[in-house]
């Protein structure tokens, strides 16, 4: 009796001391562990504010963070400089893995990349540059010159070569701005039948566009041939601004978001270029793992936007609205194919 006592006893001890393991094996994966022990890796975003773009791209950078275990943690500006250094510090101070921005402007932040390069944690641009080029570890940047003579292009043919255009920028010495600009003025520079009449900025907003757009027509009524906006969400503006004084001109814009893409289904965009934010930020994100996982990466990589016109727009409706989810299903796959390939802006896996 007494030996079974002993069997006992000694059964009921070792439950207690494997439940006792067993818990403290959960307590270590609540320190950032996978089940299988892998420790997740923490990525700092700040983006300059969640426009349309960005909001999509949000969602590109989840898929793979998702697919890859990675740990975002997510800021927004909302397109002030003072912000986003501030959530830089905060970032660092958090020890981050790697810092991604995407910033408000370009000429900003030399304190904050001076300190996170001393405190050894990476940093790199993502969709808009920054100038301090030797304290960014790479960068991942559409080729925004060519999407403004892209645009441009489109426009001056719609027109014949010769009209006045008023155009819509974006915030003033961002280097999408600053690039897409110099895009633009490179194509009129080959017309000079086309006048530019106003051109000025609504800081990528909708809302500022149908205002800026507004007081245009009052200024230069039928005057106005073409608008050219640098991105999807001004011509949008512009648009709804066109039809509430019921005018029609053409508009063209760039990037591609679901109502851009609609706008040149529907006649109100003559064109777009696609900026596929899903792809371009996720495309970051792969880069940033490259350097925390001390693999070989480039400096530089360029998104190369494709034209997106009335005969092609079906195809990326696709992708970016109607098909949405089965393309964030394979874009971890799709995003380390093109890293790959040098191809960042190819769609088809």
């Amino acid at each position: 009796m007494a030996r079974r006592r002993s069997v006992l006893m000694f059964v009921a001890v070792a439950l207690v001391v494997a439940f006792a393991f067993g818990l403290a094996g959960c307590a270590a994966k609540d320190d950032g562990a996978t089940t299988d022990g892998a420790k997740k890796v923490r990525v700092g975003v700040t983006v300059y504010n969640m426009s349309s773009f960005i909001t999509q791209g949000k969602e590109g950078m989840e898929a793979y963070a998702a697919a890859n275990n990675i740990e975002l943690l997510w800021n927004s500006a909302n397109n002030d400089v003072a912000t986003q250094a501030s959530q830089v510090e905060s970032l660092i101070n958090q020890k981050v893995d790697a810092i991604i921005i995407v910033p408000v402007q370009a000429d900003s932040l030399q304190p904050q990349l001076e300190a996170a390069k001393e405190a050894g944690i990476p940093v790199l641009a993502v969709n808009t540059t920054l100038s301090n080029e030797a304290l960014i570890t790479s960068a991942v940047l559409p080729d925004d010159v060519a999407a403004g003579a892209q645009e441009m292009q489109m426009m001056a043919d719609k027109l014949g070569g010769k009209g006045n255009i008023v155009i819509l920028q974006g915030p003033l010495g961002s280097s999408p701005e600053l690039d897409r600009t110099k895009g633009i003025q490179s194509v009129l520079a080959n017309y000079p039948d086309i006048k530019v009449l106003a051109m000025d900025t609504a800081n990528w907003a909708r809302d500022e566009a149908v205002n800026k757009t507004k007081n245009w027509i009052s200024s230069f009524g039928d005057d106005i041939n073409g608008i050219v906006a640098e991105n999807d969400d001004m011509g949008l503006g512009a648009v709804q601004a066109l039809k509430e004084a019921g005018k029609t001109v053409p508009v063209v814009g760039i990037d591609g978001i679901e109502d851009g893409l609609r706008a040149v289904e529907s006649g109100d965009f003559i064109g777009s270029s696609l900026q596929h934010g899903r792809v371009e930020l996720a495309a970051g994100l792969a880069v940033a793992l490259k350097v925390i996982n001390g693999e070989t990466y480039e400096k530089n990589y360029v998104y190369t936007m494709p034209p997106i016109t009335p005969e092609n727009v079906d195809q990326y409706v696709k992708n970016v609205v109607t098909e949405k989810d089965a393309f964030l299903k394979t874009l971890p796959e799709l995003i380390s194919k093109n890293l790959a390939s040098g191809d960042i802006a190819n769609e088809k896996l």
